[in-house]
């Protein structure tokens, strides 16, 4: 197993107990354990990582060139 699939599999598993409820009210107040937005976005590029290993394509990298 890859790393991006064992962190997918890390992504799937904090996206479940967010969706169970990590967040409670005191009052007025909501306390919030995780951002789930920030976790669905992580999870949809892990999946794309996970995709392109198991499709045998290669991540393409730049240098970054600072000459003018």
């Amino acid at each position: 197993m890859s790393t991006a699939s064992d962190l997918l599999a890390l992504y799937l598993a904090a996206e479940a107990k967010i969706l169970s409820g990590q967040s409670t009210r005191m009052g007025d107040r909501m306390l919030t354990m995780a951002d789930l937005a920030a976790v669905v976005a992580e999870r949809r590029n892990l999946e794309r990582r996970v995709q392109g290993e198991t499709s045998g394509q290669v991540a393409r990298h730049q240098l970054a060139s600072f000459n003018p």
